[in-house]
């Protein structure tokens, strides 16, 4: 097909399935279907799937199109021009179709009649800022709104990244309200929605672009960029295969439901995914060498138009599944305390056997861990094929780390850290203090500019973005040993007496800040100590040694003052769940109070050992260098031997400031 003909014929093909599919979807599902009681009338019914598919396509384009360009185009050239203006087109679509969409759900859920007076003014004014399903739409609408003007203002890596991560911040409202809050399984359901827009968005998006920049890049070039847009292709694939797997099964409620209207509709977003992976993976492993023959290139953008058909079917028939009544209507939540607060029933006593049979996994951070996992031991794997090595120990400690990561964020601590303060004190301190620990000594930055390969064509891939992740003055000062000290330790006590402990228990969105805060500042505060990874600035050891005993001599004190603390922490929380087994919930605080200072000081005092150990070894290196110093000058003056020490020892310290240990 003809480039310039493509760049229209594609996002034509791609809006036209959609449409034909949300209709169909509708019509077969009973989506659009008028209710018996409150019809908000057919141009709401029918109107507001179609305009849920158009933010959904629009909000892909801004996505997708952001992405692709800060991992695979060089900016300044023309492509990468093209890529920010496709995303300002997406943005201001993506602005319209959800103040379209709001409006529509206004009147879908109240019922409301149109008119010109002030009183159906107001009541659309109430329910876009005192409503939380009001609120979702007019932060998404306002969010497009400031997209649409940055995404024609940017024109440079680093801005573009912060508007890359904004507009994926966008697609969380509109995943918070694609579930009932009153269902169960309410975190797990919003947590693979969001994902599910995220991955789909980078994906579709992403080839969206690649069709509309095509005439304005050279075949070696466009050949390169297919390649690394299949990588993310990939990846994303993962992530919409499994949170789609677990959103259907919260809302299919059981195999035996599959063949209802419902379930079809799944089935047909399935075969869609099944032939869009096909599809990517036939142009991956075969068509993508073959585009600098003229056939190959026809044949691989013919590929490119039926993976937009699959894309359209896949798009349309998730705007009229959320739409679809679910077969059997979810249960309902709020009979006992513990369900009122946190939408799943009072789990059992925890007993012995439960540290190791309790589960409740958080879809999020297990593809956190599954993906640093992949790519840890991909990068090792790479390393050896080359003939270089790594340290095994290294690799270990990195598995073992994430392991760790995966036990506390969906094993037993996560199943009752909602009703113990003393497992979520566990929690805390696994995730801040031991597990750093490991995760440093996997140096996975080293490992990341040794075996990701170098780009050449002005572009930046993993191993540049993590440079610069690494080398940014941000990165400077946060890994100042003072400031990271600083931040561990305030952090600690600032999380708890402030209204953020409250906001983690009841917000799920509070939750994942606070394990990805504790594992970031415990990371910080390790690797400004013993890191194996680069840092810009490192105490000399006696120092280390001094911040580390401040630091546990506050730790200790923090301790001591929840245990000392004679009123309940979120006392409408802890002291209202209705448990009838196990410690009282003061007892349960002053428990936890004992595990931050006694359990928590462990890792702390291993983290000192460990810089003993490093400045042990260090001084050995120095006796051996004057060792062979001596050997080789023979009885020289002093003068020169102490000139010669003193020349080593500032070579030392450039090494450290560099980041060696």
């Amino acid at each position: 097909m003809n480039p310039r003909l493509l760049r229209v014929a594609g996002p034509v093909i791609l809006i036209a399935v959609s449409l034909i599919a949300v209709v169909a979807g509708l019509a077969y599902g009973g989506g659009a279907a008028a209710p018996q009681l409150a019809d908000p009338g057919p141009v709401v019914r029918w109107g507001l799937p179609i305009a849920t598919v158009v933010v959904n396509l629009s909000a892909a384009t801004l996505v997708g199109s952001l992405v692709l360009a800060l991992f695979a185009l060089p900016a300044g050239e023309r492509p990468f021009e093209i890529a920010l203006d496709t995303a300002s087109i997406g943005a201001a679509v993506f602005t319209v179709a959800a103040a379209a969409t709001g409006y529509m759900t206004f009147l879908n859920v109240l019922n409301a009649k149109p008119t010109l007076d002030a009183v159906f003014g107001q009541q659309l004014g109430r329910f876009l800022v005192e409503s939380p399903l009001g609120q979702a739409w007019l932060l998404t609408t306002i969010a497009g709104a400031v997209l649409t003007v940055l995404t024609f203002a940017v024109r440079s890596w680093i801005p573009t990244l912060l508007v890359a991560i904004l507009s994926l911040a966008a697609l969380v409202p509109m995943g918070t309200q694609g579930h009932a809050g009153d269902e169960a399984s309410h975190d797990a359901a919003v947590i693979a929605l969001v994902l599910h827009l995220m991955a789909a968005a980078v994906w579709l998006g992403g080839l969206v672009l690649l069709v509309v920049i095509r005439p304005a890049m050279s075949r070696t070039q466009l050949q390169a960029t297919m390649m690394r847009y299949s990588s993310l292709a990939l990846v994303a694939f993962v992530v919409v295969a499994v949170s789609g797997t677990v959103r259907a099964s919260i809302g299919l409620l059981g195999l035996q439901n599959l063949w209802s209207a419902y379930g079809v509709l799944v089935l047909v977003k399935v075969f869609a995914l099944v032939a869009m992976g096909v599809l990517g993976a036939w142009y991956r492993r075969r068509l993508i060498s073959r585009m600098a023959d003229e056939n190959g290139s026809r044949r691989f953008w013919g590929v490119v138009s039926l993976e937009l058909v699959f894309m359209g079917i896949a798009s349309g028939a998730a705007a009229a599944l959320a739409r679809t009544p679910p077969p059997v209507e979810a249960p309902l939540v709020g009979q006992t305390p513990a369900e009122v607060l946190t939408g799943a029933p009072l789990p059992p006593e925890l007993t012995l056997e439960r540290w190791f049979t309790a589960w409740n996994v958080d879809l999020l951070w297990t593809f956190v861990v599954a993906f640093a996992l992949f790519f840890y031991l991909a990068g090792v794997w790479r390393l050896l094929r080359r003939g270089d090595r790594w340290p095994i120990h290294r690799t270990v400690l990195w598995c073992l780390g994430m392991f760790g990561v995966f036990w506390v964020t969906s094993g037993p601590i996560n199943v009752y850290q909602d009703y113990l303060f003393s497992m979520h004190m566990i929690g805390h301190m696994l995730l801040s203090m031991a597990i750093p620990l490991m995760l440093v000594a996997g140096a996975p930055v080293s490992l990341a500019a040794r075996a990701i390969r170098k780009r050449d064509d002005g572009s930046r891939g993993g191993r540049e973005w993590i440079l610069w992740a690494v080398h940014n003055p941000v990165a400077k000062v946060l890994t100042n040993p003072y400031v990271a000290a600083g931040l561990f330790i305030g952090s600690l006590w600032g999380f708890y007496y402030t209204d953020l402990f409250r906001w983690s228990l009841y917000d799920h969105v509070g939750h994942i800040w606070m394990v990805a805060h504790f594992l970031i500042t415990g990371y910080l505060f390790v690797l400004s100590l013993i890191g194996i990874d680069p840092v810009p600035y490192r105490l000399p050891y006696p120092m280390r040694l001094l911040v580390l005993i401040a630091i546990m001599a506050m730790h200790a004190f923090f301790g001591i003052a929840i245990m000392m603390n004679s009123g309940l922490m979120v006392a409408e929380w802890f002291g209202a769940m209705g448990r009838t087994w196990g410690a009282t919930p003061l007892e349960d605080q002053y428990v936890g109070g004992g595990v931050a200072w006694s359990v928590g000081e462990i890792p702390t005092l291993i983290l000192a050992i460990t810089v003993a150990i490093q400045w042990s070894r260090s001084d050995e290196r120095h006796q051996k260098r004057r060792d062979r110093h001596v050997d080789r000058v023979g009885d020289v003056e002093l003068d020169q031997y102490n000139e010669e020490l003193a020349r080593l020892a500032a070579r030392d310290a450039r090494v450290a400031a560099r980041g060696g240990s």
